[in-house]
This record gives structure tokens, sequence and C-alpha cells, in this order.
């Protein structure tokens, strides 16, 4: 019985994959340009480049920062469907869909029903998750701007993760009042402890300097947190980003706990682990401004790895100057590998033209 269901729970997979593919081709026409989560071509670095050239080329004096409270357990299922049924006309797709949207979720062995929520490890559930904000947030902001505001107004969104840039602080806070009533009426909430409006942008240190309020407020996206800050040599506003403080914190407790783990296995196989694993940090986190982090974060690793080694020997005989020639063996050096935000921007922008 085992190994029936296990086939028949592939066998929907490859079912899902297909379906996948139809639904993406669909989608990707309707899906508008400041989305970027869970689209093919698109990557958490094109939402931070586009967030970063929006706020410093147009103006944006307030940022919305908004978190989504358990996104993906509030998803509505029959809302989900009557918005799939505005581009799906095939009965049988929309039947399949439904039978996987109330498939259940299992818990210490025991089957419960659901009526809400993306389906648990299912191929399709980024896409119908993404298909839920397109009709309730995305369309809807975008009518909102048009409409309501004569200022500038930014958006970007990467999956339930968005950032909404506006000029004017009357229409930011319009907007916040009824975005919240816009997400009720489809069963959605926003964190109110993590959804802030904050002054941000090229005027807002001088500005918050001039009423003797202090730096701006900084806030996090994808991984993030971006600051009001110039340029080195021309003193231009520009945005700093920096790997969050707590999560590299946390990734770091990860490692070291592993590293114990690991203590007494042969230095090069944890060497060569501990360099896939630095490898894969930096390369996501090794941007332009945040050379400070990245340091810092490889060094951290060195300094714990040490401190395992140090643990298994009784002598005691690793000093720093051995511990740095074995970093410089196996760990990667940090340096930063991504282009600076507008190169990128505008280079995709050349390429999605041709």
């Amino acid at each position: 019985m085992q190994y029936a269901a296990t086939v028949a729970a592939v066998e929907d997979k490859i079912v899902q994959q297909a379906v996948l593919w139809v639904l993406q081709s669909i989608y990707e026409q309707d899906f508008l340009g400041f989305s970027y989560g869970y689209r093919p071509g698109r990557k958490p670095h094109d939402a931070l480049d586009a967030l970063s050239v929006a706020i410093t080329s147009k103006k944006v004096n307030w940022i919305l920062d908004a978190d989504v409270e358990g996104y993906f357990d509030s998803i509505d299922h029959s809302w989900l469907v009557e918005f799939l049924e505005h581009r799906i006309g095939d009965r049988r797709i929309l039947r399949l869909i439904r039978k996987w949207l109330h498939a259940g979720v299992i818990e210490e062995g025991e089957w419960s029903k659901t009526t809400e929520g993306s389906p648990q490890g299912s191929v399709i559930s980024p896409l119908l998750s993404n298909v839920y904000l397109h009709y309730v947030f995305d369309l809807w902001i975008e009518w909102w701007r048009r409409k309501h505001c004569r200022r500038d107004v930014v958006v970007v969104r990467y999956v339930d993760d968005f950032v909404i840039g506006f000029e004017s602080h009357t229409e930011a806070t319009a907007c916040l009042e009824e975005l919240r009533a816009r997400f009720a009426k489809f069963g959605l909430k926003l964190h109110e402890g993590k959804t802030r409006l904050i002054e941000f942008g090229r005027y807002a240190i001088e500005r918050r300097a001039e009423r003797d309020e202090g730096r701006p407020d900084t806030f996090d996206f994808l991984g993030f947190t971006h600051r009001c800050g110039k340029t080195r040599k021309q003193g231009r506003f520009t945005v700093h980003r920096q790997s969050i403080a707590k999560r590299m914190r946390a990734t770091l407790q990860a490692i070291k706990e592993k590293l114990r783990k690991r203590m007494h296995r042969p230095l090069g196989e944890t060497g060569r682990w501990l360099r896939a694993v630095v490898q894969g940090w930096l390369r996501y986190h090794a941007i332009p401004g945040n050379s400070n982090r990245i340091g810092r974060f490889v060094d951290e690793v060195t300094r714990l790895w040490l401190q395992v080694i140090r643990r298994r020997s009784q002598r005691n005989r690793w000093t720093w100057e051995r511990m740095h020639r074995l970093a410089r063996k196996h760990l990667p050096r940090p340096r930063i590998v991504h282009p600076y935000p507008n190169q990128r921007f505008h280079a995709r922008l050349k390429v999605g033209a041709v």
C-alpha cells in the first residue's frame, strides 16, 4: 500500500508539472512588471535591483514596508478558483486544481480537510499563490495608483513580500488604510507589528536632521537591510544594502551546530563542506556595498571552525596563522560578484526590448 501511494504521488506531480507549464504560458502574459516571485527568468536580485533603481530615480519620500501575516495558510480556495476561472475555460483543468486544493494535510498520521491555504509540497503551489496576489494586490494597486495618485508611486513585489514607495505622505496613508480593507475582503491580513510606513528617500536625512529626529528608519527586503545613504565620491543619494544582521547570526549559529557534529571528521572533508556552504551564502549576499558583512561572515566561519578544531585536540596547537592558511585553502574569499543595481536593471530592460 505504501508503494502504491508513492507511485500515485509521483504521477500526481507529473500531472501538476504539465499543468504548471500550461498555466505559466497563460499567466506570464498577464502578470505585471513589478511582480518578480516564482516567475521564469526573474530572480530575487532582479527585484532588489528594481527597488533600488526606483527609489533613487523616482521622487520617493515614504516607504510602505508591508508583511502579509501567514499568507500561504490564508489563501481562500473559493476566491482562488474564481480568479482562475477568469482565464481558464477548460473545466478539466479547474477540476484538477480543486482536487489538489482539497487534498488536505496529514498531521501526526491523521488527515484533515483544508478550505484555505496553498497545497503543501505541491509543484503548482507557487504559481497558484502568485495568481492569488495578482488579483488581490497587483491589479488593485495598479488601478489605485492610476485613479487616486497624482504623485510618484513605485511598487515591487516578490511573492508575499512587497514594498511601495510614495512621494506623498497623504497618498501613502490613504493607500495603507484601503489596502487593509482590500486584503480583509479576501481573507488576508497585514501584520500589524511588521507593516510600517517610514520616511525614506533622497531628502529623508536632511529633513529628519532639521526636525532633530535622527537618521531615517531602515527596512528589510529579500534578506537585506536598506538604508538611506550617499555615494562616496559625489555625495549623491543612494540606497545602502547590507545582509540582515539577525539572519546572518542565525546562519552562523546553524553552521556552528553542524560543525560540532562534524568535529571528528577529516579536515579536508569538513573544508569541502564548508566551502559549499559559504560559497552558496556569498553567491546571494555579495552585492555592492555589502563588503563588510560578507567579510565578517567568512571571518566568523573561520573562527567557528577553529573553535571546533581546538576542542577536539587536547594539545591546542592551532594558532590563528595556521588557521588562516587552512581557511585560505578551503574557504572562498569574500568578493563582490553582483553588478550595481542600475547596471543590471537597465541591461535586463534592453534584453527584454529585443
